[in-house]
């Protein structure tokens, strides 16, 4: 049986390039594309993919964002992250929100193939480029020291995202249709739950535990 992929990046060329290798390779069907995390939100009913091929930077929803409020809806749908960054932390909250794998945007095609095949088959796929050893000794300085957790609501992240993203306050309340009021409301709620006191500090934290990225 073919395995139904889908793809989600927000640039388009990137698709393109992905898509042609997938098609290169047997029993995979690509059935859809999404350039952000909301449409894969609104797509994944109607197209029903076994696999989706997402990458964790992307404007308006991250895939990171994605991923968490599909997991438990989807618990049979695989979940392979794409991204360009491999830091211990990045992988750790693509895993913490219930991906099944984590693959370098420039990997190989091989290694595509690869990863694809061991997360179709249910098992977790890290890029070859990732060191066990340092997951593991990042885990063990979490246990020791602690680390942001999942403290945010779905709307405080995005709201994070957007900041971390360049807008101000007018920019974000047009994105988000509410009022400037509410969103210097949001951030203030944000400072004082992550106990940062100004927005270089909220930029600092979002690229940091994966709700931006340092290219967006």
């Amino acid at each position: 049986m073919l395995t139904r992929i889908m793809l989600a990046d927000d640039h388009a060329l990137v698709r393109s390039g992905i898509k042609a290798l997938l098609a290169a390779m047997p029993g995979v069907e690509v059935v859809g594309e999404a350039s952000d995390g909301a449409e894969v939100i609104e797509m994944i009913p109607q197209l029903k993919p076994d696999l989706v091929v997402m990458d964790i930077a992307m404007k308006g929803m991250n895939g990171l964002e994605a991923l968490r409020r599909l997991r438990g809806d989807y618990p049979t749908t695989r979940f392979l992250m794409l991204s360009m960054y491999g830091s211990e932390e990045y992988v750790m909250q693509a895993l913490n929100a219930g991906a099944n794998g984590y693959l370098f945007k420039d990997s190989a095609a091989t290694e595509l193939e690869k990863a694809l095949y061991e997360v179709k088959h249910g098992r977790q796929y890290l890029d070859s480029h990732i060191s066990r050893e340092a997951l593991d000794n990042y885990m063990k300085r979490v246990a020791q020291n602690g680390t942001p957790v999942e403290v945010l609501t779905p709307r405080q992240r995005e709201i994070l995202q957007l900041i971390a993203e360049g807008n101000n306050t007018k920019e974000i309340a047009y994105q988000l249709n509410v009022s400037a009021k509410t969103i210097e409301t949001h951030r203030a709620q944000l400072m004082e739950r992550l106990d940062i006191r100004d927005v270089p500090g909220l930029v600092r934290y979002a690229i940091r535990t994966g709700i931006a990225t340092p290219d967006k």
